[in-house]
C-alpha cells in the first residue's frame, strides 16, 4: 500500500495525504477518486500535458518515464527535472511506500 501526499502551488490549498492507496492505478486516478482537482484534457491516455505534476518523492515507486511521456512534458507549463504526467505515474504492483507530488497552479484551467 502507498501513502500519497499532494501539495499545491495554488495559494490557499493545504497539503492532502491519502493513505492505504492500492497499487496498479495512476496518481491522476488517485487524485480524482479523492476529489483533488487535476486537469486531464485527454482523459488520462498520455495525449496532452494537462495532468502535469512534480514528483518530489517516490520516483522508484511508479512506472519509469517513457519517451512518449517525456515528449508531452516538454509541452507542459514550467517543466522541471521532477516533472511527470499524473496519468503515467502508475503505482507499482510489487511496492509500497510514501510518494509526494506537487500540483502546479491549475487555476488558469479551472477559471478560478
Amino acid at each position: 500500500m502507498y501513502n500519497i501526499t499532494f501539495k499545491f502551488e495554488q495559494k490557499g490549498l493545504e497539503p492532502v495525504t491519502i493513505e492505504n492507496v492500492e497499487a496498479d492505478q495512476s496518481i491522476l486516478e488517485v487524485a480524482l477518486k479523492n476529489d483533488i482537482e487535476s486537469h486531464h484534457n485527454c482523459g488520462g491516455v498520455c495525449a496532452c500535458s494537462t495532468c502535469h505534476l512534480y514528483l518530489e518523492k517516490g520516483e522508484d515507486l511508479v512506472e519509469e518515464l517513457s519517451d512518449r511521456e517525456e515528449d508531452f512534458i516538454d509541452r507542459a507549463v514550467n517543466p522541471r527535472l521532477t516533472s511527470r504526467l499524473g496519468c503515467q505515474c502508475i503505482l507499482q504492483s510489487d511496492g509500497s511506500g510514501n510518494i509526494e507530488v506537487t500540483l502546479p497552479d491549475q487555476s488558469q484551467f479551472f477559471g478560478e
